[in-house]
């Protein structure tokens, strides 16, 4: 059929071919600073609510509270998955001073998440298992991805910033998670 050589010859343009495509950067490579700021959330796509909405609907307490979750667990995953040039943790130093400004709140926030669980019949191990795979599902496909994350660190530690509910979560993952607020009466 072909000859070695012809074989040789399309293998070796082959591999030429391959040798000249340079793959994307690792979208996970930590970003250039940018000035703290809270415009960092991405919009997603709008979801219609559910029928039932007066139902399953959560008030403002509430969704402060599993926003601030969501928050906590967003930048956890950022943590973990953003780095340096060398493969190190990009925003390890400056994930841990969150969760110092944060630890008061963050341990309010635990016993508040446990009360909204146990009145919405939540289980309170899947819902933030369930906030950190989404958000990981993000990292690959979200060029912004830890530039979004590292604003919303740098936003959380401003001093302007005093509570997390000043902090929107880089992705509002509620309204593809069925949690929607409850209409205004």
């Amino acid at each position: 059929m072909f000859s070695k050589s012809l074989m040789t010859l399309i293998l070796a343009a082959s591999g030429l071919t391959l040798g000249g495509c340079t793959p994307d950067k690792a979208r996970t490579e930590a970003p250039v600073r940018r000035p703290p700021a809270g415009d960092y959330q991405q919009a997603l796509a709008p979801s219609t609510p559910p029928a039932n909405l007066k139902v399953i609907c959560y008030n403002a307490a509430d969704l402060s509270t599993i926003r601030a979750r969501m928050l906590q667990m967003e930048l956890s995953v950022a943590a973990l998955q953003c780095q340096t040039a060398g493969g190190g943790r990009a925003f390890e130093g400056i994930y841990s001073n969150f969760l110092n400004k944060f630890r008061a709140e963050l341990t309010t926030n635990t016993r508040a998440l446990q009360q909204v669980a146990a009145r919405k019949r939540l289980n309170v191990d899947v819902l933030v298992t369930e906030f950190s795979n989404r958000t990981a599902q993000f990292a690959p496909v979200d060029r912004e991805f830890c530039a979004r994350n590292l604003r919303a660190l740098e936003w959380s530690l401003d001093p302007k910033v005093t509570s997390l509910s000043q902090a929107p979560p880089p992705y509002d993952l509620g309204p593809a998670m069925n949690i929607h607020a409850c209409p205004a009466p």
